[in-house]
């Protein structure tokens, strides 16, 4: 006698067509059935011809900016602030250098600009307040 999976006659007539032999890719036998038998409700025309699927994404707009002026503004000050930033790296490594060739007046002028330099990112960072 044959068996079902050969084309041979069955006594009862599956509604399913014949399982086919699996390679296993997994150590539980539960992940190696295929996609149709392990999701039944995913259907060939999920996601495009799916009536549940009423939104397909955030809207128009999502991830564009949606305040230009604050950006612009918060872009220009930090810029303005790296540059005062770079400028305090150099403006350090000069005093350094001055200090330690032994010319500290240079040095101490150095460190005076370092200051007034701090105390214009301060002074970025207290013009708008409503903006932190």
């Amino acid at each position: 006698m044959a068996g079902a999976g050969a084309g041979g006659a069955s006594p009862s007539p599956s509604p399913l067509p014949p399982l086919p032999a699996y390679t296993p890719g997994s150590a539980q036998p539960r992940l190696n059935r295929p996609v149709r038998e392990r999701y039944p409700q995913i259907r060939p025309t999920s996601g495009y011809g799916d009536p549940r699927i009423t939104r397909t994404g955030p809207g128009p707009g999502a991830g564009t900016e949606q305040e230009p002026e604050r950006s612009s503004k918060l872009s220009a000050r930090l810029a303005l602030a790296l540059t005062v930033v770079v400028g305090q790296l150099w403006g350090l490594t000069i005093v350094v250098d001055e200090w330690m060739t032994g010319d500290t007046g240079t040095a101490w002028w150095g460190a005076g600009f370092l200051v007034l330099s701090f105390l214009v990112v301060l002074g970025l960072w207290l013009l708008d307040p409503e903006d932190r």
